[in-house]
This record gives C-alpha cells, structure tokens and sequence, in this order.
C-alpha cells in the first residue's frame, strides 16, 4: 500500500463491537438474543438492512417512535448506542500505532448526531471524527467519500478506507478512488470477504492489527 497518507475508518463492526447493541435490542423487543442476532446475520446475507432485521421481529414496529419511547424511559441508559467498552481490543493500540508511523487517521461512517460525542469521549488517538448525520449524507453515496477525501486533504489514492462492507465501504470507496481493506469481522465482514468482489479491495485483513503489520511491512521495503 506504498502512497498511503491517511486512512479513514468505517465505526460499526470496524471499530465497535456492535454485540451489546443487538442484545438490548432483543431484550425490548422481547426476543431472545440468539434470534435477534440470527436476524442480523440473515439481513447480511440477504444485502438488506439493519433497521430490516429489527422489522423482521416485530413486523408493526415504529423504530423511530420506539427509539422515543425508549429515551423516554431509559433516558440515562445507552440503549441504541455505544461507549468506549464497545470498543474492538485491538482498536486503541492500532490507532496509536498507525499515528505513530506517521498517518494521519480519520474515523467517518455512517452513525446518528449522538456517535461523534461518544467517539469524541473515547479520547482516542485519531485526527478528526466525522459522521454521516454531520455531513447529511450516508454511504454508499458518492458524495460521503468526497467528503472523506476532502477532510483527508490528500488525493484519493493517498487515503485508505478501512470497513467491513463490499457494498458501503470498499465499492464506493475504490470507486472515488480510494485505497481499500476489508475487515473480515461482524456478520457482514465475514460474509462479504467471501464474495468475488471482495478481490477488488486492496487487501482483505482479519483485525486491525494487521493493517499495522501491512503499512509497516510497505514502509520498511520502501526504506
């Protein structure tokens, strides 16, 4: 990956472990946990969405009046979202690393308002956080990796988009001409590195460690 300058992280399933989320979700939808992750999974295979397994429990749900009411009686409770022990282990170490090499590391993805202040709060070692509710755009719009090239501040081939998805992250990032890894983790990491397409992404990594080992491994043969 010799040219890289800056890499850009997808959040959900590439930086947080989205297990807890799922299980308080079944806990309110009144599931047993196994289902709710089941659906997860199905969703993935089926290239639908998250908010559809959510549907496929409770076909009359209201997400959002359900996401209201639930604020309401759990205001203080995460609920929907994350804080720092959601956190992959190899996350804050790899981070470091990747900045102690001299990248500049950006986390961008597709998250609600409320994720850039709990990202913020994990004080981690990264250059700048950015979400899709600040930008008003999700991926796999073309317009996100554009803002994502632009807050990289580097030309496309010099950035690299690091996610667990074919069709959120690596297509649409290589297609702005972007760098790519996909990360085989989460139900749609381990499903989609199994897929033809996912030959189209620049390297294919098992955790973010190994992301380290590949731009040390580049930089030294540079040397």
């Amino acid at each position: 990956m010799n040219g890289i300058r800056v890499l850009v992280f997808d959040v959900g399933e590439t930086l947080i472990d989205e297990s807890r989320i799922w299980s308080r979700w079944a806990d309110r939808l009144g599931v047993t946990r196994l289902t709710m992750l089941g659906a997860i999974g199905a969703m993935a295979a089926l290239d639908r969405s998250h908010r559809d397994a959510l549907l496929l429990v409770r076909p009359d749900l209201d997400v959002e009046a359900e996401l209201a009411a639930w604020r309401r009686e759990d205001p203080d409770g995460l609920r929907e979202n994350f804080d720092a022990d959601d956190l992959y282990p190899d996350v804050r170490e790899s981070l470091g690393a990747l900045r102690r090499a001299g990248y500049r590391v950006v986390i961008a993805g597709n998250q609600p308002a409320q994720a850039g202040p709990a990202l913020e709060a994990m004080d981690l070692p990264v250059d700048a956080i950015h979400t899709s509710a600040e930008w008003g755009v999700e991926k796999p719009d073309p317009a996100f990796f554009a803002k994502a090239v632009a807050v990289a501040g580097e030309e496309p081939a010099r950035v690299l988009y690091v996610g667990d998805r074919l069709d959120n992250d690596v297509l649409p990032a290589r297609a702005a001409g972007m760098r790519t890894a996909l990360l085989r983790r989460g139900p749609w990491g381990f499903l989609h590195a199994t897929r033809a397409e996912a030959a189209l992404a620049d390297h294919v990594i098992d955790g973010l460690d190994d992301l380290v080992s590949l731009l040390v491994r580049d930089a030294a043969s540079d040397g």
